[in-house]
């Protein structure tokens, strides 16, 4: 099949943010994505199905590519963002391994459980045709899906597109050099996450989103205030700064804030080299650091041998703060909001939670119809 008539007919649709990791099946629909519209190389194909689904509460139709082994790191955010929060992508999954067609060893049992793992997690899909009339219906009825607030994936066969060439990039990729700010005054007590919340909360304007990560940290700002401006992750742990990504680039004049946690950061840390890669200067990435998994009875994370500033720095994050104060921290999200740069700012902060503390009374997705409307509104 004609892979450029095929992209075309994806954009006319309005298929044009894309994101994924390679697969030789898919190297040519990928190779057109690069050269035709925009494209974000994901560390993970969970990131990339978190990042598609950021770009989609921007107001992009997005789409999702991966190999079948990658379909295991995506089952997170398909399962406990996507289904959870109604928010629906396009996927392409290649079929490596296919009984019959000679492959890697590795691929063997994916061939075989590929579309059960589809079925298992209510995913709809279909097996792409390689005729360009058949698959053009296809697209039509999978863009129906997506109208219906429906994730749907399309299984795709060796040698169903042809050649697209790679064209040369004109996004060049180089380490930025990266400012940390370290105070000299380390003594001062640690935070709750309650006082960073709430110190958050209290800075932002009318184009501001803030998106919270799973467990606790979630539910302290819907005490902190319940507002249109928020989305309390459920599950999808790590999927945070990913989502804040898609984003960050589909909506470039919001201000965008991912509030992370050690644990979750911990879980998909690739996510930051992506971060730094894209860089949109328009996006904060809030790391706070109990140095445990607070929300699942204390346990100790690894956090306390790691210096995630250096870490971010080290990524291509322009500026890192680390704060210790609420003073600190205001004069640092201050600084974003009027010099905006892909930032990072770090908070130790205590463990424990707010006393007799709720969860939030409205739904998964009535938060994400919510906050599109209030985005795109």
């Amino acid at each position: 099949m004609e892979t450029k008539v095929f992209g075309e007919e994806l954009k006319r649709l309005g298929f044009d943010f894309f994101t994924g990791v390679p697969c030789s099946f898919l190297k040519d629909l990928i190779n057109y994505a690069i050269n035709e519209c925009d494209y974000v190389g994901a560390a993970n194909e969970g990131d990339a199905v978190a990042i598609a689904s950021g770009a989609y509460l921007g107001g992009r139709k997005a789409v999702v590519l991966m190999q079948n082994s990658g379909l295991t790191n995506a089952v997170s955010p398909l399962t406990s963002l996507n289904y959870t929060f109604k928010l629906p992508v396009l996927g392409f999954v290649s079929l490596r391994g296919e009984a019959g067609v000679a492959d890697e060893p590795q691929h063997e049992l994916m061939g075989q459980i590929t579309t059960q793992m589809l079925d298992l997690m209510q995913v709809k899909w279909a097996y792409l045709a390689d005729e360009w009339e058949e698959a053009q219906i296809q697209l039509q009825q999978a863009d129906n899906y997506i109208a219906q607030n429906q994730t749907f994936f399309f299984v795709v066969k060796k040698g169903t597109f042809n050649k697209e060439a790679l064209q040369q990039s004109t996004h060049v990729f180089t380490h930025q050099p990266s400012i940390i700010n370290r105070p000299t005054d380390t003594e001062s007590p640690r935070l709750t996450r309650f006082q960073v919340l709430d110190t958050i909360n209290r800075l932002k304007d009318a184009s501001s989103i803030q998106l919270a990560t799973t467990g606790f940290t979630g539910r302290e700002l819907y005490e902190v205030e319940d507002s249109a401006q928020n989305l309390y992750m459920v599950g999808s742990m790590g999927c945070i700064s990913s989502l804040g990504l898609g984003v960050s680039l589909a909506q470039p004049s919001k201000k965008v804030i991912a509030i992370d946690g050690d644990g979750a950061l911990l879980m998909r840390m690739g996510n930051l080299a992506t971060n730094g890669q894209y860089g949109p200067s328009n996006m904060l990435h809030v790391v706070l650091d109990n140095q445990c998994h607070d929300s699942t009875g204390g346990q100790d994370t690894v956090s306390a041998t790691i210096d995630f500033a250096a870490i971010a720095a080290g990524c291509g994050y322009r500026h890192v703060e680390v704060v210790y104060t609420t003073e600190q921290l205001e004069a640092a999200i201050t600084l974003w909001q009027q010099q905006p740069q892909l930032t990072f700012i770090y908070i130790p902060t205590i463990k424990g939670a707010k006393d007799n503390l709720s969860r939030p009374s409205i739904k998964p997705y009535e938060v994400k119809e919510r906050l599109v409307k209030y985005i795109n509104g």
